[in-house]
């Protein structure tokens, strides 16, 4: 596992008005999670030097919706996504930056703002999502089904890992990596983003798991549905 948790602590009015947004599919951030990006588009490069001008230095990381609508130029985007604040920077070669980000808060897209930057942005409503502000209580996870399962998921996928590692790897940080890492399909990493608390996301976490390894197409045929 090499995502990491890091907490930023905000008050909910701290929490900015408009975001700038990065459309990504197969991508979630989860708050206080880490997410490693390499951005290249100037689209992007641009809305990168924006974010790092403005005082909470945040993107708000959302998949696109593009279940029917796959040559939308600009498609459309699911209503749930997170925001990230910019906690390390670097310039490679080829004009790209590599950021990363930590996990903040869950926003619901209110609106979307006219169009007149090279990126897009929205109007956040935070409201639901107050509570991905503060660390997460201690809840009863399927910890060791889930263990179970997912050893048998990986070995389908010929995931390599170091079994000692996830072991010791507290709840949330497990559960939050899995969910960034595993092979899901958007419309199931969009689920999980979306799942109320750490208790549901582990429980939904098992179950798609779970469906992962139940025999797909015909006879003989087995594989995760992704």
């Amino acid at each position: 596992m090499s995502a990491t948790l890091s907490a930023t602590f905000l008050a909910p009015s701290a929490l900015p008005e408009e975001l700038p947004i990065f459309p990504l599919a197969g991508v979630v951030l989860l708050p206080r999670a880490r997410l490693p990006l390499n951005v290249f588009e100037q689209r992007y490069l641009t809305m990168v030097e924006d974010a790092l001008a403005s005082p909470g230095r945040m993107i708000g990381m959302i998949q696109p919706n593009t279940h029917e609508h796959n040559d939308d130029p600009v498609p459309p985007i699911y209503k749930i996504g997170c925001a990230g604040r910019i906690v390390s920077f670097s310039e490679a070669e080829n004009n790209r930056f590599l950021i990363s980000l930590s996990g903040v808060c869950r926003f619901e897209v209110a609106e979307e703002l006219p169009r007149d930057k090279l990126y897009r942005r929205v109007r956040p409503d935070w409201s639901r999502f107050h509570n991905d502000l503060a660390m997460p209580k201690p809840v009863d996870i399927p910890r060791q089904q889930m263990m179970k399962v997912l050893h048998d998921y990986f070995h389908q996928q010929n995931i390599d890992t170091d079994w000692k590692i996830i072991e010791k790897t507290p709840d949330e940080l497990l559960i939050s990596s899995l969910t960034m890492i595993c092979p899901f399909a958007p419309n199931e990493r969009q689920a999980l983003l979306e799942a109320t608390d750490l208790e549901a996301r582990a429980k939904m976490l098992t179950a798609l798991l779970e469906m992962g390894l139940l025999p797909q197409g015909g006879e003989g045929e087995s594989g995760a549905r992704h």
